[in-house]
């Protein structure tokens, strides 16, 4: 199933026999923290052979409890950002919660991220899209598959063509996700790439009260599914010390741990590549 190339920078994703890689800690805990995340996971990636977008976010609005941590804000969180598309030569993404955003994240990011939770407010998708910017839409956890054709018809709507479709598993219950890996195929027939969240899929929404849970022991499992179903890019948290992490630590991949997935997951790509080469 082909869909259409879409560009940032230096980076393709749809290319067939190419997964993309966007990762990067939850939130922005600081500059220092950004620049040597961003810089290790770059090198990992490069080595890899795999395309790399950085991702972290300036403000977490979404958090379980008023007292977690969010981030340094907009203002803040982009100058961040943009020290590490100019140090690293790197795309970077992060998410915009409300139309007042968008301008100003459009100055820096290459991608805008629309959160799950998000992912149905025309007036910001419509905003978002008009920014010729790339958009990536999180598929809701209270939606189908078959449903983000509408999200894709808004931003049609506006002349945008450059769009992502990302899965993160879907409600099953009370606290918990499961990731049903038609998503991916379904979301792909709409003509854009799609991207798999190994990392938020494993979360446990609210499980720990005030803070999610998560179990980072099945992103390499889920990651692998998600690839071999035909994903065009894989999106992960990635954090030198979860356990330490501000936000989302049980569900984030441990940075040494990147590497050897990472590599597990290209060899991977090959394979569902020339199955698919063979069946056409």
């Amino acid at each position: 199933m082909s869909v259409k190339t879409v560009n940032v920078q230096s980076v393709a994703f749809g290319d067939p026999r190419k997964l993309v890689l966007i990762g990067g800690p939850c939130v922005i805990e600081s500059e220092a923290s950004v620049l040597r995340h961003a810089e290790k996971i770059a090198k990992i990636a490069r080595e890899a052979g795999v395309p790399y977008v950085f991702k972290a976010s300036y403000d977490k609005a979404n958090r379980s409890s008023v007292h977690s941590f969010r981030g340094p804000g907009l203002e803040e969180g982009l100058k961040i950002l943009a020290k590490v598309k100019k140090e690293f030569q790197l795309p970077v993404l992060s998410d915009i919660h409300s139309i007042e955003q968008v301008a100003p994240a459009a100055e820096v990011l290459d991608i805008l991220q629309i959160p799950a939770f998000l992912c149905r407010q025309t007036d910001l998708l419509a905003a978002a899209g008009r920014t010729g910017r790339v958009i990536n839409v999180k598929k809701g956890q209270f939606l189908s598959p078959w449903d983000m054709k509408n999200v894709v018809h808004k931003l049609e709507s506006v002349g945008c063509k450059q769009i992502l479709l990302t899965d993160r598993g879907v409600t099953f219950g009370y606290q918990n996700l499961v990731s049903d890996f038609r998503a991916i195929p379904v979301m792909r027939s709409f003509g854009y790439p799609v991207v798999f969240d190994a990392t938020h899929s494993v979360q446990l929404p609210g499980g720990k009260g005030e803070a999610s849970g998560g179990m980072a022991e099945f992103i390499p499992t889920l990651a692998r599914c998600a690839v071999a179903a035909g994903a065009d890019a894989v999106f992960m948290e990635v954090h030198e010390e979860p356990a330490k992490a501000l936000s989302d630590g049980p569900n984030n991949l441990a940075l040494a741990n990147l590497k050897g997935l990472l590599e597990v997951l290209v060899r991977l790509k090959e394979v569902v590549a020339g199955c698919e080469s063979v069946s056409a």
